[in-house]
């Protein structure tokens, strides 16, 4: 592996920071967009962090460590996953990093995935956090469509 062989993948989002923020950390919001994956952490520096599901027909669980949580801005964690054939090894782990900076009324959400083990498995890792980032748009934006809609005025007697 190589820790400067870095994936990177962004998107901008329609929405508040906020939002976004949240749909990052609450696990039944993650499983929307993130493959259906069940994801367990309580969200703390230091803390453990899981994730549980169905690719492509195989069982997996993958894990990691919260490494930085600024609320809003900043979500990095360590991240291995035995489906990758490799020992559960400290060298064998990814680095993921999520940056938020909002401006006006969208976020710009930037990811990086450091410790790709050649060209081709950068690829793959930006091929799939790019589909995750989409999925993760198309749902915060759906979800703020339906939470600024006005209330429709009830008709009075």
């Amino acid at each position: 592996m190589n820790k400067n062989l870095i994936a990177n993948s962004r998107t901008s989002i329609l929405s508040k920071k906020g939002k976004v923020w949240e749909a990052l950390v609450t696990p039944s919001m993650i499983k929307e967009y993130m493959f259906g994956a069940n994801v367990e952490s309580d969200w703390r520096e230091g803390s453990g962090i899981t994730w549980k599901g169905d690719f492509n027909g195989k069982q997996y669980e993958d894990k990691g460590v919260i490494l930085k949580i600024d609320p809003g801005h900043i979500l990095q964690y360590s991240h291995f996953s035995p489906l990758s054939g490799k020992p559960d090894k400290t060298e064998n782990y990814h680095i993921i990093t999520i940056v938020l900076d909002e401006n006006a009324n969208k976020t710009e959400v930037i990811l990086s995935q450091d410790n790709n083990s050649d060209e081709k498995a950068r690829g793959e890792s930006e091929k799939n956090w790019k589909t995750m980032l989409e999925g993760l748009k198309k749902y915060v934006e759906k979800l703020s469509r339906i939470s600024d809609r006005p209330f429709a005025k009830a008709d009075g007697p």
